[in-house]
């Protein structure tokens, strides 16, 4: 059953070829539905193979297949191979399974829009690359996945190029993105000239035998590379500016492929991970920063997908924590229940903006959408718990878990983690009251929201959007049947994979329920990828009780402040969202001032004082001194014989001269 592990790329691969061929003649909706089942069938060929690993004994569930030498040269040699083993199928399984429910999302979310067929092709692009980046037996073949996940989420970040914010945010995530690339790319060719190949297996094999400050310098780079892919500080600016794209986007990048790609890369060279603990310990730090930055920022954005964006940022910040803590399977676990939950959030805000506010996206429009939109709020209201760490859903599984364990690395880690979930659990809560609860703030005030700003068919009064409102996302002439009037629940191809999410979001923590070894299941599962690279830390009995329950009371604690600040209004809300959190700290600010000003400058002594005056001055200097010589000698160049015969005839007697005088004579 392994052997067909091939066909898991090739589906969306065939897919993404027929929608170019043919997708604009299929049309809406059987464009979307044949990308999705495309999806579907690439997550059924994943079962398959799941179920063939299975069944081989643990230490022999790796699997090598080779489809062709893709480049010979010299002594280096890359084959264009997978690898399947636990770690691969785990996300090979994630990526088709949560990849399906978004693209059947997709085929309501982007209902009318004149490139329908288009960001189905796209899609099915997009999965394809995350696949293969996945499933590369070396890091050649991931890191042509790599590049291949960072051009498709710039074509989808940027699908509706004709407004203004939308390509700049592709850019943005394009060259953020590059910086880590070069990271990783460095980190292949030292790897290279290491050990004289690039396969994951030689790779960790050798990790024991190899010089410390080679492993420590092969892991910074590819920490260099995951820190851009997975939004980390000092890269993590180009994750929220992803909202320009469609939600369904949003969904893909934040909860199933490209923001996990680094996790999965670090998890991958474990074992040299391992030699260098100071490089964990860094990873490690580098990820609590990041959890705490994002959940304090998500607690005073307005936008309903930007409180997300920096959710994510902060939830990667937990899986960084795990794998700096060598708790890789934590790390997964994390993965896993992070991409049913943040699936579920973005569909259900997905449905909100479309179908509840009519493309607005700020909170405060909203309210009591509950009455309107019952199966998303219900969805909704059920993965914001689940994140927000309340037991027993998912979220409380896995992240505490992570918590409980990195007491183990450092007490501090675990003090800026639970202080991350505090505002987790808070932010969360805040954004479901703006919601789902309190007084429509859409009813009767100039915001309201109209179905004017889809279109005029659908008959609504016009609407003035608020000034720092994110511009409608007008894609096509309307939602067709019910879509226009006041707030209503979407259709069934939408609310149906946002159920699905919402169960595994809530069930989603039997994969690793920490009661006895017979129900660690992911543990079993992955344990033989990780073996000794694994923590060798184990909590006291006493601590397993006491973690969780602190956990669980810092969560409660966090809903509680927010039921009193938002529901009840026992506090303005204006006191706790102060403008520094707003704007993000001013970081993408003060990264555009920086590129702005001391940037441009340094950049133009550059090109017109060092280039122009120095480089080119000395150039042109060497040309001028030529022709003044030419010139000089020029006029040696009479043309008469007495002339020459005179030069020879001084040229002789000074080298008799010389002679006389060197020789003593």
């Amino acid at each position: 059953m392994l052997d067909v592990a091939w066909l898991v790329p090739a589906l969306p691969l065939a897919g993404f070829i027929v929608l170019l061929l043919f997708g604009r003649r299929m049309g809406e909706p059987w464009a979307g539905w044949f990308a999705t089942a495309i999806i579907a069938a690439a997550f059924f060929v994943s079962l398959v193979v799941f179920a063939g690993l299975v069944g081989e004994p643990a230490e022999e569930r790796i699997f090598t297949q080779t489809l062709f030498t893709w480049m010979p040269v010299g002594g280096f040699s890359v084959d264009l191979a997978f690898l399947v083993d636990p770690l691969s199928v785990t996300w090979m399984l994630l990526v088709t399974g949560v990849g399906a429910l978004i693209h059947m999302f997709s085929i309501g979310y982007m209902h009318g829009d004149e490139k329908f067929h288009t960001f189905f092709t796209y899609l099915n692009l997009f999965v394809l690359a995350m696949l293969v980046l996945v499933m590369g037996d070396n890091l050649v073949v991931t890191f042509l996945g790599w590049e291949g996940v960072g051009v498709c989420s710039y074509l989808l970040i940027a699908f509706w190029f004709t407004r203004d914010d939308p390509p700049v945010a592709g850019k943005k995530a394009f060259v953020t993105n590059r910086i880590g690339d070069a990271g990783f790319m460095l980190a292949i060719f030292l790897v290279f000239a290491t050990i004289g190949s690039v396969r994951y297996l030689d790779l960790n094999e050798a990790a024991g035998q190899m010089a410390t400050v080679t492993a420590a310098a092969i892991c910074l780079l590819l920490m260099v590379g995951a820190i851009g892919k997975s939004a980390q500080i000092p890269l993590f600016v180009w994750l929220p500016d992803a909202m320009q794209g469609p939600t369904p986007v949003s969904a893909l990048i934040h909860a199933a492929t490209m923001v996990t790609a680094g996790v999965y890369l670090m998890c991958r060279v474990a074992p040299v991970l391992a030699e260098v603990p100071d490089v964990g310990m860094a990873i490690a730090w580098i990820g609590a920063l990041t959890a705490l930055v994002g959940a304090l920022i998500a607690t005073s954005q307005q936008d309903i997908k930007k409180v997300l964006a920096f959710c994510t940022v902060s939830q990667l910040g937990y899986m960084f924590i795990a794998v700096g803590s060598a708790e890789y399977v934590f790390a997964v676990f994390h993965v896993l229940t992070h991409a049913f939950m943040k699936g579920a959030l973005f569909l259900g805000a997905g449905s909100v903006i479309v179908h509840g506010m009519h493309h607005d996206q700020d909170m405060r429009h909203m309210g009591g959408l509950r009455k309107y939109m019952p199966i998303t709020a219900l969805c909704f209201i059920v993965a914001a718990l689940a994140i927000s760490g309340v037991p027993p859903l998912a979220g409380f599984w896995s992240k505490d878990e992570i918590l409980l364990y990195s007491w183990g690395k450092s007490p501090a880690l675990y003090l800026v983690g639970l202080t991350a979930a505090f505002f987790t659990a808070y932010y969360m809560s805040r954004q479901v009251f703006l919601v789902f609860y309190g007084k429509p703030r859409w009813e009767g005030t100039e915001e309201a929201p109209e179905p004017a700003v889809v279109g005029a068919a659908a008959g609504g009064s016009a609407a003035a959007p608020a000034p720092d409102a994110p511009a409608p996302d007008v894609h096509g002439e309307g939602h067709g049947e019910g879509h226009g009037g006041g707030p209503h629940e979407s259709p069934w191809v939408m609310w149906v994979p946002l159920a699905v999410l919402a169960v595994l979001a809530a069930v989603g923590g039997v994969l690793e329920l920490p009661f006895s070894s017979a129900t660690e299941h992911l543990s079993r599962w992955l344990d033989p990828v990780f073996e000794s690279a694994l923590s060798s830390y184990h909590p006291s009995t006493a601590w397993k009780w006491a973690g969780p329950i602190i956990s669980a009371v810092v969560a409660f604690a966090g809903i509680g402040t927010a039921a009193l600040i938002f529901l009840k209004q026992r506090v303005p809300a204006s006191k706790v969202e102060p403008k520094v959190l707003e704007r993000g700290f001013y970081y993408d600010e003060s990264i555009a001032w920086t590129v702005d000003h001391p940037g441009r400058a340094s950049w133009d002594f550059v090109a017109w004082e060092v280039d122009a005056k120095g480089v080119d001055g000395v150039v042109n200097g060497a040309g001028v001194a030529t022709l003044a010589t030419g010139r000089v000698l020029r006029r040696l160049q009479s043309g008469y014989v007495r002339g020459y015969a005179l030069g020879i005839a001084v040229g002789a007697a000074l080298l008799l001269g010389w002679f006389v005088i060197a020789g003593g004579v």
